[in-house]
């Protein structure tokens, strides 16, 4: 029998290729308000003001740590790659595998699949290949590895949230930043230059807050979601297509109800 393997309670997929819809996606609306700004005749120049954005950010960033364990802002910022470079999930490939190691697990019993499991990237799929091969039956094996499952879905939902937060706080702190701004400006009317100023950062702290909100925090957290279902897919096709060769399944069998699983 093959050695046990360690737990490993966050299996992280490789990486895919770059998501260049989300690039197309972010340069079209930070490029649409700035191109109606200068349609309306405004200057880029108004819409830098380094204090609105220091309170907006700042304030944003501050209530999402109170309210956010440390452990979550880690998991956020690592997840944060998987906006431009969303994992890989060849549910195809997979499918060819598993009906070419149901083949070779027929025709030479589970241990065959060893060397498989030893070199299998994917760290869920190899541990689930490591439970088949030492010989757990099909019932604890997915019991084993829906625990994986709802690990896997149960850290992507707290990062997801933490964006979310954040586009729920981004507006409010806005809306702080603009009241500041006119508090400066009614300290200011004696002096023109002044009070301009004060306005601006009254306005565009407004725009940056639900700016930020609406262009980047609430859709990377909706994005987040979106490549969480993605995930939880793929790895339940990889425990049905296991569990399937624990329980003696012929490959044709394994075929037809995996490709249930394919795009």
């Amino acid at each position: 029998m093959a050695d046990k393997p360690p737990r490993n309670s966050n299996p992280q997929p490789a990486l895919g290729t770059f998501d260049f819809l989300t690039l197309i996606g972010a340069t079209l609306a930070v490029g649409a308000i700035i191109g109606g700004n200068w349609l309306e005749g405004g200057r880029l120049s108004a819409l830098m003001q380094l204090t609105a954005f220091v309170i907006v950010m700042g304030g944003t960033m501050g209530a999402v740590l109170i309210q956010t364990p440390l452990r979550d802002f880690r998991l956020a910022l690592r997840y944060l790659l998987w906006v431009v470079r969303p994992p890989a999930y060849r549910r195809e490939d997979f499918l060819e595998r598993v009906v070419e190691w149901s083949r070779l697990a027929r025709r030479e019993g589970l241990l065959a699949l060893e060397k498989q499991a030893s070199t299998e990237r994917d760290p869920f799929l190899s541990k689930g290949m490591r439970l088949l091969v030492d010989g757990l039956d099909p019932d604890e094996i997915r019991s084993v590895m829906e625990v994986e499952i709802d690990n896997s879905l149960s850290q992507l939902t707290r990062a997801g949230r933490l964006y979310e937060a954040m586009g729920g706080y981004s507006p409010t702190i806005g809306i702080i930043g603009a009241v500041l701004g006119l508090i400066h400006v009614m300290n200011s009317l004696q002096d023109p230059q002044e009070l301009g100023e004060g306005i601006a950062v009254a306005f565009v702290a407004t725009i940056y807050g639900v700016g930020f909100a609406n262009l980047f925090f609430l859709p990377i957290s909706n994005k987040l979601k979106t490549l969480s279902r993605d995930q939880m897919e793929y790895q339940e096709m990889v425990v049905d297509g296991i569990s399937m060769i624990a329980e003696g399944e012929n490959p044709t069998a394994i075929r037809n109800k995996l490709e249930g699983y394919l795009d």
